[in-house]
């Protein structure tokens, strides 16, 4: 079973694992991701071993500065404005990688473009110790849900990996949004823990939905997914099911739910977004069959969040989509 040690415990254990080509679960900012070395193909190979991934699902190369992140990849003017304005911050930018940059291939999934980010944290702190980026998927067996506190990692994951990192809840618990610039247009790739009108405003221009394939991780349309069935939207509860509630006013036959979780009694679209993976979770455990989820605002956090809600209640057997 894999050790648990704290932030203030666990540097130098992380960094003695990453060193011989292993992987770690860290804490950052958004969930708990599955590192090892960016420029070790062996190590890489282990991210998708451990959780189960499609080799076609590409991963995020996490830096510690933007030095190290333009030794990897070439910025344009607008994606160096949003890594200076967000960075170290729930954000991934899709940029064209530069020649002989020393990321292993498996990490792009053999694109020419790779998804970069800058973690705040022990993240950030880990990878500047290292000196070399780091790979770092979410920390779970891929297709399922994302996990939020080191407990979850270790109920998951603790059999396939050596350590987990204990850094107490994520803060945004979302994954960070995804965004590419492509001929003069900012498409937005995954919607993540900054709201795309964030973005837009810093920008200056209006982001682009609808991009095709797998450009970047997160885009398989079946992800995120509980044991259960997912319902979505629901107006009222069905024998049997488990409820996902949002707000105040709930779903008829509620009452009668196996289990219930509030993602924000308040109607607070950053509280449910922290909550959202560990409520699914919670309510996965409660033995249903189906999970029912209330309406969702599609504004703001809402767009990531009902984006995590359909691709968790889609057909298992499905492979791609756009976001």
């Amino acid at each position: 079973m894999a050790e648990i040690l704290a932030v203030g415990e666990a540097m130098e254990r992380a960094l003695a694992l990453l060193e011989g080509g292993d992987v770690v679960a860290i804490p950052t900012e958004t969930v708990y991701g599955l590192a090892a070395d960016a420029t070790n193909g062996v190590a890489v190979a282990r991210i998708f071993e451990a959780k189960g991934r499609p080799r076609f699902n590409p991963l995020i190369a996490h830096v510690a500065d933007l030095a190290m992140a333009g030794r990897i990849a070439d910025f344009d003017p607008l994606s160096a404005k949003l890594a200076e304005t967000f960075w170290p911050g729930p954000l991934t930018l899709v940029l064209q990688q530069r020649a002989e940059n020393g990321i292993h291939p498996l990490v792009t999934a053999g694109l020419d473009t790779i998804a970069l980010r800058m973690p705040r944290g022990f993240g950030g702190e880990l990878i500047a110790r290292l000196g070399r980026p780091l790979a770092a998927p979410s920390a779970n067996s891929s297709g399922r849900i994302s996990a939020t506190t080191a407990e979850a990692v270790a109920a998951d994951l603790g059999e396939r990996i050596r350590l987990v990192v204990d850094g107490g809840a994520t803060p945004v618990g979302l994954e960070s949004t995804i965004v590419k610039i492509e001929d003069g247009k900012l498409w937005l790739l995954r919607p993540g823990g900054i709201a795309a009108r964030e973005i837009e405003a810093v920008a200056g221009v209006k982001m682009m939905r609808g991009a095709a394939g797998i450009q970047a991780p997160g885009m398989l349309a079946s992800h995120y997914a509980p044991g259960a069935a997912m319902r979505l939207n629901v107006g009222k509860i069905a024998s049997g099911e488990a409820l996902l509630a949002f707000g105040r006013d709930r779903a008829e036959g509620w009452q009668d739910a196996v289990a219930v979780r509030n993602l924000s009694e308040a109607g607070d679209l950053r509280e449910a977004a922290t909550n959202l993976f560990a409520y699914m979770q919670a309510l996965d455990r409660s033995g249903a069959a189906t999970i029912a989820v209330e309406p969702i605002p599609q504004d703001g956090l809402g767009e990531a969040i009902n984006d995590r809600l359909a691709r968790a209640a889609a057909p298992r057997d499905k492979i791609a989509s756009a976001p």
